[in-house]
């Protein structure tokens, strides 16, 4: 009689091992583990957060006011928009100089389409906001698409194109303003977009809505991987951070009805990282802009459109520096020869950069940005608030939170080469 034994292969192989659900304690371990392997996450981010509340609110208690806050939210919105797009070209493991002008060359843009020409018949409307906007995000993504064309047909540093943009594009918005100087925007719906605030219920609802969102994403990604036969996080794992999330978004709905209540731009940041952070992690190009930034030859060699890649990143990053010159004029209200200067760049590429998105590419999460726009908004706000603080002041501590932020990545990633995580 022939007996025929169990294939236990399955529960001893290591690679089949690693597919099976993981429990909570396996899970934490493992963070653990990344942990002491270099793997710091948000830490630093979370760190510099609470360092920042205590130093800004004990030499100036207006500072975690509600009204403060507020403010806070309105102003790093703009400089978020445009770190979204510039993570995916560090992602990439490239650099993009020219956002700001980029951004600002979308600003002006906008504003002139909605200001009816000279000798306009009065008779005629001006352009309405719903043909400007997109008109006005066309031509950035142009320029973006022009930028990567030149990069990839000629094998260019990204980085001297790029500066050459940087220039050409600041002469552009001087060019476009003309002699005028500031140009008022008088559009109510464009001035809407960072000057209006949603009543208290409503907030309450997007909050919910917001988080419901995140909640079944979440579901149905652990649902994708098992099905694949690839580990995934414990279900408690997945409920203790939603309702972190609903804490953290349960507070800052509160916070802004004590207010005005919560900025619609604050919503429209949101989504925006919604959409991205879809793209980022759920598509195909996502996955192609981390593999050609991790190794651009063997992706190459895989068989992904590098070049291709390439110039889509580059009018992704400038479409989403249009965005954020449209908030920005929205929030000032008007346009003028100097929009897109000061340290509009600086901040943008900083907020990518201390959010955790390496510089070395092939590593990055959309919402880094966020992150880091908090903290670039927050030191800016803060040192607002204190009497006789030059703007060179703020240029030194933005430059030592940024080189802290790349010291702190090259360290992390060291020790993650050296321990094997990466």
């Amino acid at each position: 009689m022939t007996t025929v034994q169990e294939d236990t292969s399955a529960q001893t192989n290591p690679l089949l091992a690693s597919q099976t659900p993981q429990s909570v304690g396996e899970y934490l371990n493992g963070a653990v583990r990344r942990f002491r392997g270099g793997d710091i996450g948000i830490l630093p981010i979370v760190i510099g957060m609470v360092i920042i509340a205590i130093i800004f609110q004990s030499a100036n208690s207006n500072f975690l006011t509600p009204r403060n806050l507020v403010n806070l939210i309105v102003q790093m919105a703009a400089i978020t928009s445009i770190a979204y797009g510039v993570v995916f070209i560090l992602i990439l493991g490239e650099i993009d100089l020219s956002v700001s002008f980029v951004s600002a060359v979308g600003g002006v843009g906008m504003a002139l389409l909605l200001r009816p020409p000279p000798g306009w018949p009065a008779w005629i409307p001006a352009m309405p906001w719903f043909v400007a906007i997109p008109i006005a995000l066309l031509m950035v993504t142009t320029i973006g698409f022009v930028q990567g064309k030149i990069i990839t047909y000629f094998q260019l540093p990204a980085f001297v194109v790029t500066l050459a943009g940087f220039l050409v594009w600041s002469g552009v918005v001087l060019i476009m303003v003309g002699g005028a100087g500031t140009v008022i925007i008088q559009d109510k719906t464009v001035l809407g977009i960072a000057n209006s605030f949603l009543p208290p219920i409503v907030g309450w609802i997007v909050g919910a809505i917001f988080v419901a969102v995140v909640a079944v994403s979440q579901v149905l990604e652990r649902r994708t991987r098992q099905n694949k036969g690839l580990s995934t996080r414990p279900l408690a794992v997945i409920a203790g951070q939603v309702v972190g999330l609903a804490l953290i978004i349960g507070i800052a709905v509160y916070i802004s009805n004590l207010d005005r209540g919560v900025p619609f731009v604050g919503v429209l940041i949101l989504i925006m990282l919604g959409i991205l952070n879809y793209v980022a992690t759920r598509t195909r190009f996502g996955r192609y802009v981390f593999a050609v930034g991790g190794n651009k030859e063997a992706a190459r060699r895989a068989g992904i459109p590098v070049e291709r890649i390439r110039v889509f990143v580059f009018m992704l990053a400038s479409c989403m520096a249009g965005v954020g010159g449209i908030i920005l004029a929205s929030r000032l209200r008007s346009v003028a020869t100097n929009t897109g200067g000061g340290d509009l760049l600086l901040d943008s590429i900083a907020a990518a950069v201390i959010g955790g998105t390496s510089l070395f590419g092939g590593r990055g999460n959309v919402s880094s940005a966020i992150l880091g726009a908090v903290i670039i908004a927050s030191v800016d706000n803060g040192m607002g608030l204190l009497p006789n603080v030059s703007a060179g002041a703020k240029f030194v501590v933005t430059g030592l939170v940024l080189l802290v932020a790349v010291i702190v990545d090259a360290i992390s990633r060291r020790s993650q080469q050296q321990s094997g995580i990466r």
